[in-house]
């Protein structure tokens, strides 16, 4: 397995945190057998409801995320849309959106946030799923 190997998701397609995420990937973080380091989340559109504070699958991959040193991060556009973040659109892209009624240890933003968040241990592989 590629341990040495970093990767970071973006979750994009309609129903991939219901399904990847939660049947495949967690799981395998969760048991230790994933086989590369998961650096990052990126969560975009109907994806970012999976964070919301209480939901079984995100408080999951909270507890995962603090244990691993996972960067967990919902499209802020995604999140205001979606009331799940305290901001106006207006506001998106700039790093002044932040998350609301979410799972510990998620933050909104955009690419220029995912970017320098991701800057300290960046992936060798970025998956879109």
């Amino acid at each position: 397995m590629a341990k040495n190997m970093k990767v970071a998701y973006i979750f994009r397609s309609n129903m991939a945190s219901t399904f990847q995420l939660a049947t495949m990937i967690l799981p395998q973080l969760e048991g230790g057998y994933h086989g590369a380091e998961v650096v990052g989340m990126f969560f975009f559109d109907d994806n970012t409801f999976v964070l919301r504070s209480g939901d079984p699958v995100g408080e999951r991959l909270s507890r995962v995320a603090r244990e691993q040193g996972i960067l967990l991060m919902m499209c802020d556009q995604c999140a205001v849309r979606r009331n799940l973040a305290d901001g106006t659109l207006e506001q998106c892209g700039r790093g002044e959106v932040t998350a609301k009624g979410a799972v510990e240890g998620v933050s909104a933003g955009c690419f220029p946030q995912l970017y320098d968040a991701l800057s300290g241990s960046p992936p060798d592989q970025i998956i879109t799923l």
